[in-house]
Order: C-alpha cells, then sequence, then structure tokens
C-alpha cells in the first residue's frame, strides 16, 4: 500500500502538500513487477508512472527489432510525453529487475496540475526534453534489415519481396545492373547466377536462399518449443489471430502455423475502408501487424514458413513439412481461402512477371508512370483499385458484369468515380497475355460488339473470388463440394455427427476440431466475421477441454 512517505521520496511531488500526498497514495495504483514484466506497453493509454524502487528498462520496436532508449530509476517518472500530446505511449516500459512503481491515471494527474502548478511546469520541461530525444531518434535514417540484389522479373526475388514485405522486415532492392549497387554492396558485387542475392544487417550474405533460412536468420520462429499444445491455429490470417490472441490472453498454450505470413489474405488489402474503430480506414498488413504484436505479446507462438502436411485426428497429431510432429489437444482451422486462377492462354508464364493474384503492395512502387489493368468487380478490386491509383498512371478495372454497384460496396463505387484515372471496362474480359520476358500487353474482348483490343498493359491483377483448398484434410472431417468445412447444424444436416452431445457452433464432424473464417461454410466473408469467428472458436475450445480433462 502507498504511503505518504513513499511518494515524497519522488523529487517531483516532495514540496506538494500532505493532503494532496495522501489523496494521491489513494488513488494511485502500486505496482509490484517481477523482472520481465511490463508496466505499460507500446501503445499503452496514457498516464503517469513513478519508478518507487528497482530499475525500468524504455523499450521501443523499429522495424521489428526491440531497441533499449534508457532508464528509469527510483524517484524517476514517466509518461510524460503521452500526457503532453494526449497520445499513446511511444514506447515501453519492463521491469529490469523487481520494481515497485506507482501510477496515476490521467484525469487524477490533470486535477493535480490544475491544483498544484509547479507539478505541471516541471513536467512541461520534461516533456520537452524527452520529446526531442524522441525527435532525434526519427530523424536517425532507417537502415535496412535486408538488401536484396535481383531481377524484377524474376520469380524468385518476386517471391523472397513480398515475403520481406508481408513479415515486416524492411529491405532494399535493387537490379543487379542499377548504379548505386557498388556503393550500396560492400564487397564484390553478385553475379547474375547468384541472384536473388541478399545480405542482411550483420553482414550475412545469401545466394537465392529457401525462404524458411532466410526466416530462420531473421529471428522469425519456425520450430514449435513444445511438443504438445492446448490448441493449435492453421492459418494465419485473421480469424487465427484473433484465435491466437483469445488463446493466449485466457492461458491456453497456443501455436499458430502459417505457411507464408501472417495475415492472409486480408493482409494482402490495400485498405479496409468498414473494420469497426478504424474510422480512416486500415490496410490489410497495418491490421496483420497489430494482430501479430498483440498475439507474440501475449505468448502465443507464431510459426512462419510451416505448411501442415496432414492431420491424425484421432491422435490429434499435426505433421509439418519437413518431418516435425505437433500433438495438440484441440485444432482450429482457419486456413482461409485461396484466389481463383483464369485459365487464359499464356497467363502462367506471366505469373509473378507482370500477372498477380490479389494486391501486392510491394510491386505499387514498380507501377509508376504504367497502366495497369485489375479483372474483378468485388470489394477487393475497389480497394485495389484506389490504391494502385496513387502509383499508377491509369488503373482500368475490367469487369464481366454491366454494373459495377452489383459487387462492389456504394462507398467504394463513389470512391472510383471521383479518381481521374481510374477506368471501368464493363460487360468486357481479358483473353489473352502477351511480352517476352514479362507481361507487356493484354487481350481484352468487349462482350458487347465481340471485338478483341490489345491494350498496353504494365500489371495485371487479379480478383475473380476464391475457393477453399481442402484437400490435405482427412476424410473424417466432412466438407461440401468446393471444399469448405462443415460446422454446427450442417455437420448434423449432413448425417456426419455421430456423438452424443450436439457439436458445438463452430465444431467440425471431429470432436475438438473447429473451423472459422473464410474456410468454414457460411454466407458471410468479413474480415469482422472472420475475427469474432477466431475468438468464438477459442470458447468452444475451452469447452471441449473440460470434457476432455
Amino acid at each position: 500500500m502507498l504511503t505518504i512517505d513513499d511518494i515524497r521520496a519522488v523529487p517531483l511531488f516532495s514540496t506538494l502538500p500532505d493532503h494532496e500526498l495522501e489523496t494521491l497514495a489513494n488513488t494511485s495504483a502500486d505496482l509490484h513487477l517481477c523482472a520481465g514484466e511490463y508496466a505499460v506497453h507500446e501503445g499503452g493509454e496514457r498516464a503517469l508512472f513513478a519508478v518507487l524502487s528497482g530499475k525500468m528498462e524504455v523499450i521501443k520496436t523499429f522495424d521489428g527489432i526491440e531497441r533499449t532508449l534508457g532508464w528509469r530509476l527510483p524517484g524517476t517518472i514517466f509518461g510524460e510525453v503521452p500526457l503532453a500530446l494526449s497520445s499513446p505511449f511511444p514506447g515501453a516500459y519492463r521491469a529490469a529487475e523487481p520494481s515497485r512503481v506507482m501510477r496515476i491515471d490521467a484525469q487524477r494527474y490533470y486535477a493535480l496540475a490544475a491544483a498544484s502548478p509547479e507539478v505541471a511546469v516541471k513536467m512541461g520541461a520534461l516533456a520537452r526534453e524527452r520529446i526531442g530525444g524522441l525527435q532525434s531518434l526519427s530523424a536517425e535514417p532507417p537502415k535496412a534489415r535486408v538488401t536484396i540484389v535481383g531481377n524484377r522479373w524474376d520469380t524468385a526475388c518476386t517471391s523472397l519481396r513480398q515475403f520481406l514485405a508481408r513479415n515486416q522486415i524492411s529491405h532494399d532492392w535493387m537490379t543487379p545492373d542499377a548504379p548505386e549497387l557498388p556503393a550500396r554492396w560492400p564487397g564484390t558485387c553478385p553475379q547474375e547466377a547468384d541472384c536473388p542475392a541478399l545480405r542482411l544487417v550483420d553482414g550475412t550474405v545469401l545466394n537465392r536462399p529457401a525462404t524458411r533460412e532466410l526466416a530462420r536468420l531473421l529471428g522469425l520462429q519456425t520450430q514449435p518449443r513444445l511438443a504438445e499444445y492446448d490448441t493449435a491455429i492453421i492459418g494465419g490470417g485473421p480469424a487465427g489471430l484473433a484465435a491466437a490472441v483469445y488463446g493466449a490472453s485466457e492461458g491456453l498454450r497456443t501455436l499458430v502455423l502459417e505457411r507464408e505470413a501472417p495475415g492472409g489474405q486480408a493482409g494482402t488489402s490495400s485498405r479496409i475502408e468498414n473494420y469497426l474503430g478504424f474510422p480512416n480506414g486500415v490496410s490489410g498488413d497495418e491490421l496483420a501487424s497489430r494482430a501479430l504484436q498483440q498475439a507474440r505479446r501475449l505468448g502465443a507462438e507464431i510459426l512462419v514458413t510451416r505448411s501442415v502436411a496432414g492431420i491424425d485426428v484421432e491422435g490429434r497429431r499435426i505433421r509439418l513439412d519437413g518431418g516435425d510432429v505437433v500433438r495438440s489437444r484441440t485444432i482450429i482451422l482457419a486456413t482461409g481461402v485461396t484466389w481463383r486462377r483464369l485459365a487464359i492462354d499464356g497467363f502462367d508464364r506471366f505469373i509473378g512477371k507482370g500477372i498477380y493474384y490479389g494486391a501486392s503492395r510491394s510491386e505499387a512502387s514498380a507501377t509508376h508512370g504504367l497502366d495497369v489493368h485489375l479483372i474483378g468487380g468485388g470489394n477487393s478490386a475497389g480497394q485495389a483499385a484506389l490504391y494502385f491509383a496513387n502509383h499508377a498512371r491509369k488503373v482500368t478495372l475490367v469487369v464481366r458484369g454491366d454494373s459495377l454497384e452489383k459487387g462492389m460496396s456504394r462507398y467504394l463505387v463513389e470512391q472510383l468515380a471521383a479518381k481521374s484515372n481510374v477506368a471501368v471496362q464493363l460487360r468486357s474480359e481479358v483473353v489473352g497475355a502477351h511480352g517476352d520476358t514479362c507481361l507487356t500487353a493484354i487481350d481484352i474482348r468487349d462482350a458487347t460488339s465481340a471485338e478483341v483490343r490489345r491494350h498496353d498493359c504494365g500489371g495485371l491483377f487479379v480478383f475473380i473470388g476464391a475457393d477453399a483448398q481442402t484437400d490435405w484434410l482427412p476424410a473424417e472431417i466432412a466438407r461440401d463440394g468446393r471444399g469448405y468445412v462443415l460446422t454446427g447444424d450442417d455437420v448434423v444436416k449432413a448425417e456426419r455427427w455421430s456423438h452424443t452431445r450436439d457439436p458445438y457452433l463452430l465444431e467440425s464432424s471431429m470432436p475438438g476440431v473447429f473451423a472459422c473464417g473464410d474456410v468454414r461454410l457460411s454466407p458471410v466473408k468479413r474480415v469482422a466475421s472472420a475475427v469474432g469467428e477466431g475468438s468464438m472458436a477459442i470458447a468452444f475450445a475451452h469447452k471441449y477441454l473440460q470434457l476432455d480433462a
């Protein structure tokens, strides 16, 4: 319990009258932290803290790397910058040893400052000093963690760049003939045959590395730490990450298996305008990044570059590529869907060389001054068109239907109409692709006139819907004709449930195996519903674990 003497030992409060000290003692939190525990996380709500004993470490994450910015010793305070700017905490404060910290909430501090102006003056001076320190940090030129050299149309280079971008790893990319390469690549420059070549920030050089090798060297987790988990989540999209956050926060040993990068299909979305709590919209990768940080902070393990080769549902054994086996008491399927492919002559040889399925944000900067085309009339295509309109000279939406309104939200239709460099070709379809080493032109047929015209094309992005890819699942897990996993009542209707109790809402035909998000048979395909189902799956997993105990 806080006492007047505890608070008076803090220089900021040493001149306060006893009645103010007593009020602080009665209204402030008395935090006793073990080494490694946080007083407040980066992004936490504003408050004023004072260190009474021990030692607090000031940390901030830059480009996925945690940096120590300083220390707070007994008698010092922190929280002055968030209070001065009415903003969240720009960094985190973690106990370096057993520590005792008092916490004064924002409203109580403002009342104190009004009653004792000298406190506000001291706080203002300290805030200005520390804001200056933060400004000097932000002025430092960012240092890329990876430098990659490779040709733009090399699919291996494209895959590595996308992998780095989706895992929020900052990187510089240059072509082998870039004039600045000798100045930015220490030593002998890589030869064409060695590309894509990568140099890590510690000087390690890799030639044509596998993504898993690169992930391991960058500190991304690729191996499970335990032999058995309470819940294993297959898929790291919004549904899987939501399940990870709730599972880890509720004390379950939680593992997420992701074959590429966290975020799923939503992670490639250039802008999500209607997600609750983001009035200005949020990009898919930003949403995924926040969810990923949250899940890891709460203790979930996130494995990347790991595919699931199969599941033994009876023994709850998950076989990973490479031969590793993980046991889990419950399994949550959150594998999402994959983009449908177009069967058009010449398409396959240009995949990654000008033709892309989904919106690759990492490719946007390469479309400056070019004319690009998008196939599709849904929200994903509309969001991507708006994003690419900020980079390309012209963006053309190629739509088979006779109206955008039939498949796209009105707000997107209106925003597209307001963009001077966005055009829409209705009742049209792409019927051919041309180029030598990369895509340079496409053929578009007008369904009304049957006329086919050739158009210069600096990039073609395809959004024609998606399907569940669940052929790898065992036969015991029931699916519909398109591969979507049956759950709850649908399992009963399909006569695939043979147990005495009713299946839970998100439970598959195998007890203890749940499905959520786009992979589950449901008419609703939204990021918000996927997040909700991910959290619900954990609630049902808890129920199952109680029965299984």
